[in-house]
């Protein structure tokens, strides 16, 4: 059996189901925006089974990207937690098949709390859907599943949904890098938003002169353990050394080794600002094909240097 080939027509079925999805959307979209923008409360996510955990993530989303928010277990609802409920909260019930039972019972308490909310179902014409505010259509064709039956094409349906409202709101909120970073202040992704250039630069930077000979230079670059050195002539930056710069210089001529630093430093070096943030020095090293920047402060002086390592 080649599952190679079974894999391919999975992954090619579920990206036209997708495409059908968007070729589907409609003002129905246009209102669920509207309506968890104007919301005063919180947009809370409710689904059982697969549904709930797609409900989950899409909870995840929308909190980290600046719409309160969070999840609902239909069956603990029913049993008290819809205590957590506001009348100003906006919902989000999830069902393909829109009759699943936990989320049919909870319908006459919603409307009598005065909630308004969203059915995201495969049938137009579940009870969901008639009794929902906003019915947002997430059917598919059929299930990749060879037997039609486990829940895949329509939960990735389900979750490109999900994923599509929280781009419109994080679009329409205009929502930042840094409003994100606020939200995320940990791990790689929070330290790449939030950090300065400042909090992780190397100072006092390494430094020569132009007059210093290349066997000095060599002595403060191993020193320096940062294979590179800024050249300073009194208080100005006029050059930069790197273990590539000496590498070259020898390759192309031997006698280098009895030259002075302003024969083979490369001279008007890129800077960047101690309060730039990091992801900005990273982007700019790279778009430079770089591997170090010299910092300076507002006045200009260098206070330290910064590797795209750092």
């Amino acid at each position: 059996m080649n599952h190679l080939s079974i894999a391919k027509e999975a992954l090619i079925a579920q990206a036209q189901a997708v495409k059908q999805l968007a070729d589907r959307i409609d003002g129905e979209f246009q209102s669920a925006i509207e309506l968890i923008l104007a919301c005063k409360g919180r947009t809370v996510v409710c689904g059982m089974g697969k549904s709930g955990l797609i409900g989950q993530k899409m909870v995840a989303t929308f909190a980290s990207t600046g719409t309160p928010s969070f999840f609902l277990h239909p069956a603990e609802a029913f049993h008290g937690d819809l205590g957590m409920l506001k009348p100003i909260d906006v919902l989000i019930l999830i069902s393909y098949s829109g009759e699943t039972e936990e989320l049919i019972k909870l319908i006459p308490s919603l409307k009598s709390f005065g909630n308004k909310f969203i059915a995201m179902t495969g049938n137009g014409k579940s009870t969901l859907a008639k009794h929902a505010d906003i019915w947002l259509d997430i059917s598919v064709e059929r299930e990749v599943c060879p037997n039609n039956l486990a829940p895949t094409t329509s939960t990735l349906a389900t979750m490109a949904m999900g994923d599509a409202l929280a781009v419109a709101l994080i679009d329409a909120i205009q929502f930042k890098a840094m409003d994100f970073a606020r939200y995320h202040p940990g791990g790689s992704l929070g330290r790449k938003l939030l950090t300065r250039v400042r909090d992780v630069m190397h100072s006092p930077a390494p430094v020569v002169a132009p007059d210093t000979s290349f066997h000095d230079c060599l002595l403060v670059m191993t020193r320096s353990r940062l294979g590179m050195t800024t050249v300073m002539y009194g208080d100005k930056l006029v050059g930069i050394v790197t273990d590539g710069d000496l590498r070259r210089a020898l390759v192309e001529d031997e006698g280098i080794v009895h030259a002075n630093v302003e024969q083979f430093m490369t001279a008007n070096p890129h800077t960047i600002e101690e309060d730039a943030q990091l992801s900005e020095a990273e982007a700019y090293m790279l778009e430079n094909k770089i591997r170090a920047l010299a910092v300076v402060n507002e006045a200009g002086a260098v206070v330290g240097v910064v590797e795209i390592f750092d």
